[in-house]
């Protein structure tokens, strides 16, 4: 029962991004400026948004990981389970954002990058999470991740940073799609509902592959917490 519960949710995520993508491509009109390289809008913003769910998430856990790590280390494992398979999908969406982005950049500019506030502060949060992944990947000792949730709230200062650059400072970077200039935003209802429906398809997908993570890695801590309890008696 429990495997065809599996089936038919991952075949329903399926289903969503395939609509999602019916809409992006099809379903709604070219943009009346760009034509059909504003399509690409529909996967750029999206992940956006989304990325900065993710690294909240990794910021919270890991603040939850500093508190409880003396306290409750049961719980500081569970926080640290958390921010380490947030951080994970965080990256992989802002990996999509600096990819998709100078995809449109190069026939909307004429160049691949600009070193303004937006794109900078985004390729600086990059690599600040990044960085987080390669301390979990090869830092040792019981203070991992003592270390890599410091890592993490450093890392949160550039959110806001990297969500107002385009609001506070002139940028090459278009103004925001929502709340932005008076004329932003996706006037056509057509346009609206393709991005929206993106929006969630990649949410619900980004969502489960946290969940996943987040089960692989509480399983991978207790086979290491029994292998630490049967390396004690053996000694």
């Amino acid at each position: 029962m429990k495997k065809l519960f599996y089936f038919v949710f991952a075949l329903a995520i399926v289903a969503l991004m395939g609509w999602g993508f019916y809409q992006a491509m099809y379903a709604s009109p070219p943009d009346a400026n760009q034509g059909d390289l504003g399509r690409i809008l529909y996967y750029h913003v999206p992940h956006g948004m989304l990325f900065y769910l993710f690294f909240s998430i990794n910021v919270v856990a890991s603040i939850l990981v500093l508190a409880w790590r003396r306290s409750n280390p049961a719980r500081a494992l569970a926080a640290d389970a958390w921010a380490l398979a947030a951080a994970e999908v965080g990256v992989v969406y802002c990996t999509v954002v600096l990819v998709t982005g100078p995809i449109w950049g190069r026939p909307a500019w004429g160049i691949w990058w600009t070193w303004d506030a937006r794109l900078t502060t985004t390729l600086v949060l990059w690599l600040i999470y990044v960085s987080y992944l390669l301390v979990r990947r090869f830092a040792t000792g019981t203070e991992m991740q003592t270390l890599a949730a410091v890592l993490a709230i450093f890392g949160a200062i550039d959110m806001p940073i990297n969500y107002l650059a385009n609001r506070l400072w002139r940028t090459q970077h278009p103004a925001p799609v929502f709340g932005g200039d008076p004329d932003a935003g996706l006037k056509d209802p057509h346009m609206l509902a393709a991005f929206g429906w993106n929006v969630l398809a990649w949410a619900v997908w980004g969502l489960t592959i946290l969940a996943i993570r987040v089960a692989l890695e509480r399983r991978q801590q207790r086979i290491d917490a029994a292998e630490a309890e049967a390396a004690l008696a053996a000694d």
